[in-house]
């Protein structure tokens, strides 16, 4: 048992604290971060875009007043959902990579863009939801008050939707964070990518890449707890 506790103190030290590859694993970890953060952002503006826009053509088709632009802008969504929905995530990566940005060496903003625009459509098939959720008399309500169809939508239904929603998109914010593991493929420096360049040079494969499960899972609870509190904070209010 001594044994094993030195070999495993061993294999740490040359995993984390040989050549400062602490420092290196720190950066991965903001990349990781960063690239997560700023595809969440890309992801919840263009996912409240499309669920508004479905949302409005369902509404308005129902009472016959849907415009031609509107029926369009619908089809386009729509075709969105199932491209982005129906193909891989790592294609959709390495499609970013190679065709859409060949011209581009920013890996950051191809990740940023591909993993923005995959949870895109997933966010919006649940902020569509949390606005089916709302009881309609809201928007009859808002409108009644002199309220335009968009200012009732964003002042009042999608405000309510989003305490609605907030668990499902703080399970999406997670799986983006697991998801961006595989910016790897383009050789983005991020934890995994990490992990991977230490096992190459140490040959030990079991303390890099336990040492990063580790490290997402501490994420993960660090988020859910955040998620948790939020949402407390939001029932209150």
């Amino acid at each position: 048992m001594q044994a094993w506790f030195a070999k495993l103190a061993a294999d740490f030290s040359q995993t984390f604290i040989e050549a400062a590859r602490w420092k290196a694993l720190l950066k991965g970890i903001g990349i990781t971060l960063e690239l997560t953060l700023l595809a969440l952002v890309v992801g919840v503006v263009l996912g409240i875009l499309v669920a508004v826009i479905r949302s409005s053509h369902d509404a308005l088709a129902e009472t016959g007043n849907s415009s031609l632009p509107l029926n369009i802008l619908n089809k386009i969504c729509m075709l969105y959902l199932t491209v982005i929905r129906g193909t891989p995530v790592m294609v959709q990566v390495l499609i970013m990579y190679f065709v859409i940005l060949a011209s581009t060496t920013n890996k950051l903003l191809v990740g940023v863009l591909t993993f923005g625009i995959n949870s895109g459509a997933y966010v919006a098939e649940i902020v569509r939801g949390g606005i089916n959720s709302v009881d309609k008399g809201q928007m009859e309500a808002g409108r009644c008050l002199g309220l335009g169809y968009m200012q009732t939508m964003w002042k009042i239904i999608i405000p309510q939707a989003v305490k609605n929603i907030l668990p499902a998109l703080g399970n999406e914010f997670i799986t983006l964070l697991k998801e961006t593991a595989i910016i790897n493929v383009i050789g983005l420096k991020d934890i995994t990518k990490w992990a991977m360049n230490v096992q190459g040079r140490t040959y030990q494969a079991f303390m890099p890449f336990v040492g990063i499960a580790c490290i997402y899972l501490i994420m993960v609870i660090g988020i859910s707890k955040l998620i948790s509190m939020f949402e407390r904070r939001m029932k209150n209010g």
